[in-house]
């Protein structure tokens, strides 16, 4: 039974860690936010590569999306920005989600408490 079980996970794929957000920050900025926001991710090339993270109410409704276009093995952890972020009034926390294009999104979001 013990073979078989170590076939089994030899014969499993590998899971590679999720994108984590690291640290983010917010700030006014207009009439909306701006947030800046740090990623890791074990970026392997196009084929697997943290692809975007947004910005959430505490009811995981999505209130502003940042598209990744393009891997950074070379570049981590990675800070990017998304302003224009309409937060409802009264809000005093957002999550902060990463997506991967092969996971998804990961489940963990990062609370962050607004200034």
């Amino acid at each position: 039974m013990k073979h078989l079980t170590m076939l089994f996970l030899l014969a499993s794929p590998a899971l590679a860690d999720g994108p984590v957000v690291e640290k983010a920050t917010a700030q006014r900025a207009g009439d909306g936010w701006r947030f800046d926001v740090t990623i890791s991710h074990p970026d392997t090339g196009w084929e697997h590569y943290a692809d975007g993270w947004r910005v959430l109410d505490m009811e995981g409704n999505e209130l502003g999306l940042r598209v990744l276009y393009h891997p950074h093995e070379q570049e981590q952890p990675f800070t990017r920005s998304l302003g224009g972020v309409q937060i409802p009034e009264g809000a005093t926390q957002v999550q902060i989600q990463a997506r991967c294009i092969v996971d998804g999104w990961n489940t963990e979001t990062y609370m962050l408490t607004l200034p």
